[in-house]
């Protein structure tokens, strides 16, 4: 029988704010990706231990692949003060760092809520053909609109090119439907959004179902052909 995949902590992982508090979930030896996630708004209390965040983690470990998690500054044990996802995004770039200069492997990038805007803002760039050539595909779960007096806007998607996969409940009170729709059928293809029907903000009770779409996501675009 295989090894249990192995978690561990890092310490040298570290933005301008000052040290992250960060876990690797470390996948096969022949894994063929890496993937950076990213936790909802700390404001809201959001960390990388969030059951979205915890459950989409297993969903990738699952097909091989090591999940590199951390706290945004100012959560948790992360050095700095919240930023209000604008130094958030110097946190996501020191992360994709991290990976590329350890493990140097292809990365695709997940963020739940607060996490997959901040993050999508960094591999996807608002300029045309500047997105960052190490990450090949992003997962966007629970993608917010208008979340607790803060609005959210998508129009840098236009330019992103890389396979894009979103994941939203059709009873998020955070994004309504026809407002999530609207930021994916704008965003440059190849862009896929799965509804889960009936599922909230935070999927509670659909985390399965949540899982499964990610895994079959990774596996039909990615794994099932050569690395990019």
């Amino acid at each position: 029988m295989p090894a249990a995949p192995a978690l561990r902590t890092i310490a040298d992982l570290a933005g301008p704010a000052g040290r992250l508090e960060t876990l690797l979930n470390t996948g096969s030896p022949g894994a063929k990706y890496a993937v950076l996630l990213c936790h909802p708004h700390p404001l809201g209390g959001g960390t990388m231990h969030n059951k979205v965040v915890y459950r989409a983690m297993k969903a990738f470990q699952s097909l091989g692949l090591p999940v590199l998690r951390f706290n945004f500054r100012g959560t948790g044990l992360s050095e700095g003060a919240h930023d209000h996802g604008r130094g958030e995004q110097d946190d996501v770039r020191a992360a994709l760092d991290w990976l590329d200069r350890n493990l140097r492997l292809p990365i695709l990038f997940a963020g739940f809520s607060f996490g997959s805007y901040v993050g999508l803002r960094v591999v996807c760039p608002a300029t045309a053909n500047l997105e960052d050539a190490r990450v090949k595909g992003a997962v966007a779960l629970g993608l917010p609109v208008h979340a607790e007096g803060r609005d959210y806007a998508y129009e840098f998607l236009a330019h992103c090119a890389i396979p894009k996969l979103f994941i939203s409940g059709t009873r998020d009170q955070f994004g309504p439907k026809e407002k999530v729709e609207a930021a994916v059928a704008a965003a440059h293809p190849p862009a896929e959004l799965v509804w889960i029907d009936g599922a909230d903000h935070f999927f509670a009770g659909k985390l399965v179902e949540v899982q499964e779409a990610i895994r079959a996501w990774v596996q039909t675009r990615f794994l099932s052909l050569p690395t990019q």
